[in-house]
């Protein structure tokens, strides 16, 4: 069983199992019926996105300080009790059931993501 970082949007991989989508805003023209069978997200889970100014840090990182930035502020909404909380159960579950976490943006590298990623296995999380 595993977690695995996706690209929603995307077509699922076999055994990516339940979809989370932590985005701050549902994918524009896509009615909410479609969202699933679409390859967006089977659950919206906006609380392990940036905060509305923390995305516009990233949006805006040009430089590698620019994103070290970006990355600093969202590890420290990511360290808030709720998020943490957040963060240590989808760890647990991923020793347990397969599921996957994902994002809009194109490049993982350049995406709050890829930190999602370093928080989940820093918790314990099995990763594929």
């Amino acid at each position: 069983m595993t977690v695995r970082i996706v690209r929603l949007g995307t077509p699922r991989l076999a055994h990516e199992g339940l979809r989370i989508g932590t985005v701050r805003r549902p994918p524009r023209g896509v009615p909410a019926a479609r969202f699933a069978s679409e390859d967006w997200y089977d659950v919206w889970y906006p609380e392990l996105s940036p905060s509305p100014e923390v995305v516009k840090l990233g949006q805006q990182a040009r430089s590698e300080q620019d994103w070290a930035v970006f990355a600093r502020k969202f590890r420290a909404e990511m360290a808030e009790p709720h998020a943490n909380r957040t963060l240590v159960l989808l760890a647990a579950l991923s020793r347990t059931a397969d599921f996957s976490v994902g994002c809009y943006c194109e490049e993982e590298a350049r995406c709050h993501r890829s930190l999602l990623r370093e928080l989940l296995a820093e918790r314990g999380a099995r990763m594929e």
